[in-house]
């Protein structure tokens, strides 16, 4: 009795298949892409740069988180929830400049108190910001997102009181009017390594 063979499949083109379908699925996929902070860092400046100009104290607003996410404002503590406000009142001050006990006002715009102890414009006031090595990074990104916040709300009013509308819908043009009347300086010093 003859015996007969079993026919063999054909697998040749098996790869050739596989191939095509990991090539059609590396194609077809998409990746989440998680977009982080939206930052520029500044750029190292030249070594023949001229030093940085003299900032009065009243100038700048200092903010500090030590590394058991106490938020410190101008020496004292305060609550992350009433940073904002305060960032506000010291950026839209418009204090002027004080010589010979007189006191001018540069900011004629300004709807701050005119203090003659904070920031004279919103040109010249600087928010710097230091934190610890040991800062949780929430708290880290919860007071930035105060400090953005406060000049997004100073941004839209002043877009809404010269313009009629807030400040995401204007033109570049008149953003770019918006952001000169408040530019958005926010220093960052190098964390404490303690």
């Amino acid at each position: 009795m003859a015996r007969r063979d079993t026919p063999e499949i054909n697998a040749g083109s098996m790869a050739d298949i596989a191939f095509l379908l990991l090539i059609f699925f590396l194609v077809t996929t998409t990746m989440d892409v998680t977009s982080g902070i939206s930052r520029k860092l500044p750029e190292k400046p030249p070594k023949d740069a001229p030093p940085p100009p003299k900032i009065k104290e009243r100038n700048i607003f200092e903010v500090t988180i030590n590394r058991n996410n106490m938020l410190f404002v101008e020496g004292g503590i305060m609550d992350i929830n009433d940073l904002r406000e305060a960032a506000k009142k010291f950026i839209d001050n418009g204090g002027g400049t004080i010589s010979a006990g007189t006191e001018k006002n540069d900011c004629d715009y300004c709807e701050g108190e005119k203090d003659p102890n904070s920031s004279d414009n919103p040109s010249k006031a600087i928010i710097s910001l230091q934190n610890d090595r040991g800062t949780a990074y929430k708290t880290y990104i919860a007071v930035q997102n105060e400090l953005v916040a406060a000049y997004s709300e100073i941004r839209d009013r002043y877009s809404l009181k010269k313009f009629g509308r807030r400040f995401g819908e204007l033109t570049t043009d008149q953003q770019k009017v918006v952001k000169d009347a408040y530019p958005q300086i926010i220093s960052e010093a190098e964390p404490n390594k303690s």
